[in-house]
């Protein structure tokens, strides 16, 4: 039992710190600024960090994460305060998953734990944090008392802020671009005023009049033609959508609108599956992309792929993604008339780019589609 005791605690270390240097280094995949920022929006401002918060308070967690996953391989305050800490920040987790699951249910999306390298569902992080705290208090069973020597809390410091610098300059903050929007808001604004907010189709395209004629008054028959036009509106009332700073004529007529990142396999089929269409529909909604500013040198590689080229604007990590919207993702493609949002695919779940349902989509007239989302 002895025995046990002196290697077992080795093992259970070592996979303690795998799991968080990994954990940390996923947030940083496939690169620092994109991953860290994909992570902000998609984990920090749920929970209500403003976008001046979150680009610190990402690193300095991150960082820590990292940290602990180092120190926890010495023996320097190790179970007085890197071991209690590690629970502490996995008991933070799982209550905040714990909520999640609540509130949203648990079995999809990505809990953002090992960022996009693995994607793992609120209740499998769960299960994996709580597994890791029962290794931890067994650990702390294991482990004997500590020495006075393992006592140099400077190491600590300097191996924690070492790991936090780290992060900073790995992915340094950026400005704020002009696009971005505050957490939260959505793209598309008021209505157009009531008195412009009418289309109507000239008579003779609708065919549809009535008459009321031959109205009397006592003795005195008087004769008064009224003329009353039932008019069949063939296409949704003007709206701003919001994307004109874009897209001048984004809110004229039909359009399809893209968000899609260069290098995104998903984007790129997306692509190539409008472009078939296109081909085949000579009155295809026109379309146009927002590419986010992540290896924007690969765009010319990306129209190769899907084989035509369209208008386009390279919007930076952080306003793309609140241009997306809340629990969204890529590829994005929206289909605007006159500025409404008819259907928004998204993701590459149940909500992905469907051509064939989008076909259908777009050969419904006006007077079949429901209601604008």
């Amino acid at each position: 039992m002895e025995k046990v005791k002196s290697i077992l605690p080795w093992p259970l270390r070592i996979i303690i710190s795998f799991l968080f240097i990994i954990s940390a280094i996923a947030k940083m995949y496939p690169s620092p600024y994109f991953a860290i920022s994909t992570f902000e929006v998609k984990q920090l401002y749920p929970l209500g960090f403003s976008d001046t918060i979150a680009p610190y308070f990402s690193r300095f967690l991150i960082g820590i994460e990292l940290a602990l996953g180092i120190l926890i391989l010495q023996n320097n305050f190790l179970r007085k305060i890197i071991i209690p800490a590690t629970i502490l920040l996995l008991a933070v987790f799982t209550t905040h998953l714990t909520i999640v699951t609540i509130q949203d249910g648990g079995n999809s999306g990505n809990c953002g734990c090992f960022g996009s390298l693995l994607p793992m569902t609120p209740i499998e992080a769960i299960i994996k944090n709580v597994v890791a705290m029962a290794l931890l208090v067994y650990l702390l069973y294991l482990l004997p008392k500590e020495a006075n020597g393992n006592r140099n809390f400077w190491f600590l410091a300097t191996v924690t802020l070492a790991s936090i610098l780290a992060l900073f300059m790995l992915a340094p903050i950026q400005p704020a671009s002009h696009f971005e929007l505050a957490p939260g808001t959505s793209i598309e604004t008021d209505t157009i005023p009531a008195e412009n907010n009418t289309i109507t189709t000239p008579i003779d395209a609708v065919g549809k009049t009535e008459k009321k004629d031959s109205v009397k008054s006592g003795d005195t028959q008087k004769t008064m033609q009224k003329t009353a036009q039932t008019t069949i509106l063939t296409e949704p009332a003007p709206r701003k959508s919001g994307y004109a700073k874009f897209f001048a004529k984004i809110d004229n007529g039909r359009k399809t609108l893209c968000f899609f990142v260069p290098g995104c396999d998903h984007c790129r089929q997306a692509a190539k599956e409008l472009t078939e269409l296109k081909q085949k529909n000579a009155d295809f909604p026109e379309v146009s992309i927002i590419f986010m500013n992540e290896e924007a040198d690969l765009i010319p590689d990306f129209f190769k792929e899907a084989g035509a080229e369209y208008p386009y604007t390279i919007v930076e990590v952080i306003p793309f993604w609140n241009l997306l919207g809340p629990k969204t993702d890529t590829p994005g493609v929206k289909y605007l008339w006159n500025g409404n949002t008819y259907k928004y695919y998204n993701g590459i779940t149940d909500k992905k780019f469907d051509p064939v349902d989008y076909q259908k989509l777009i050969n419904k007239p006006y007077s079949e589609l429901a209601p604008k989302k």
